[in-house]
């Protein structure tokens, strides 16, 4: 990592309890939580927007949010990501990187995928075609969602690609020779 963490007794007491409910869930408290709290006001507004983004009334579904997440991950070249998304969705099989070659994805499925896609990647664009497949789906709350979900990932996946912050070993990953 390019950047050092504190000791978890060295962050301010509020956040504590944060860190307490990541390694409930995780076993572990997550490196970005721990960088991004070496500023408590940044930390706040992310875990703001990332628990307005996550919530169980969502019109994205919990495995269409976890596609979503490693997909934007992947592009990102986002290692920590890339791990703890692939976690949780690895209760689905398949190379997401070759999602349109696949059958594993239905329509649904590509075409949010199509999205992340033209979202993510900085030579392509959101066509007018791809909002009316998207609107066979989703209303257009349920597009600022997904828009605001993929956005955020995209924040995320960078911000700890660029400080070079390590997988966790959540999701092991066939190495590069396999």
């Amino acid at each position: 990592m390019r950047i050092n963490t504190k000791k978890l007794q060295d962050y301010p007491f509020y956040l504590r309890p944060f860190f307490w409910n990541q390694s409930r869930k995780y076993g572990m408290v997550l490196k970005p939580a721990l960088l991004w709290a070496r500023v408590p006001r940044l930390f706040a507004a992310v875990a703001l927007l990332f628990g307005s983004l996550d919530y169980k009334k969502s019109a994205i579904s919990p495995s269409l949010r976890s596609m979503i997440t490693v997909r934007v991950s992947q592009i990102n070249w986002c290692e920590f990501c890339v791990d703890v998304n692939s976690y949780m969705f690895a209760k689905r099989e398949g190379d997401i990187t070759k999602w349109n070659e696949s059958t594993l994805f239905d329509e649904h499925e590509q075409t949010v995928l199509e999205y992340v896609d033209a979202i993510t990647y900085s030579d392509r664009h959101v066509t007018d075609v791809l909002m009316d497949k998207l609107r066979l789906y989703f209303d257009d709350d349920g597009i600022v969602e997904l828009t605001a979900l993929i956005a955020f990932q995209n924040m995320s996946s960078k911000f700890n690609s660029a400080l070079d912050v390590p997988s966790q070993g959540f999701c092991r990953m066939p190495s590069k020779e396999n």
